[in-house]
């Protein structure tokens, strides 16, 4: 006997046909389930997941981004003139100062006002140097740019004693040196500068000058 299967049932013309046909009504009930199964899955993680971000908008569909640079701030070329102008001023080459300094054996200078006990200490190295520069080697207008931002700083942060070290000039033509020379005269004419000396053998001699700020 054989067992006729249509779309809508089966037709058992024996037992064993019986058998095959409640194991492939089974099979096709597993297969049912694992369908509802996995649909239910599929439900559950999308109601997680609009759970998990709430309340969502559309971007806008753009691939383009605005970019807009801010653009780099001026240079402050002005000002950086005016101040090299005031340096030079306040910093004279031409100033006589013959007047002003004490050559005994030893170069040295009081601000009118000033104790000469504050130069003599200075002299004795009595003073704690507290910073110094060294304009061996520079030109003359960069010495001059060097030594009036070094005074201006110095002065800002509270230092009283500096040691400028021009050097001998032993290597110079004549053996005159120019910033030995020319230190000296800009050292008079700043405002932050009370006194200075020649200093200690230990601390440069003729080659250094010590000196004591406002």
């Amino acid at each position: 006997m054989k067992a006729l299967k249509t779309s809508q049932a089966f037709i058992v013309h024996s037992f064993a046909e019986l058998k095959l046909v409640k194991k492939e009504i089974a099979v096709r009930a597993e297969q049912q389930r694992q369908v509802v199964v996995q649909a239910k899955k599929v439900q559950a993680q999308r109601n997680l997941f609009r759970a998990a971000v709430g309340n969502v908008k559309r971007l806008p569909q753009s691939n383009t981004v605005l970019f807009q640079p801010q653009p780099p701030a001026p240079l402050p070329l002005q000002s950086w003139a005016d101040e090299t102008a005031a340096w030079r001023e306040a910093m004279s080459d031409e100033v006589d100062i013959s007047t002003l300094l004490q050559t005994d054996d030893r170069l040295s200078y009081t601000r009118s006002g000033v104790g000469l006990d504050v130069v003599q200490n200075l002299r004795r190295g009595k003073w704690a140097i507290q910073r110094q520069i060294d304009l061996h080697g520079l030109r003359l207008e960069e010495a001059r740019q060097a030594l009036g931002q070094f005074l201006r700083e110095s002065h800002a942060h509270g230092i009283r004693c500096v040691r400028v070290v021009t050097g001998k000039g032993l290597g110079s033509i004549g053996k005159t040196g120019v910033l030995k020379d020319k230190v000296p005269r800009w050292l008079v004419q700043r405002n932050e500068v009370l006194a200075f000396a020649q200093a200690q053998p230990a601390h440069g001699g003729a080659g250094a000058l010590v000196v004591l700020l406002a």
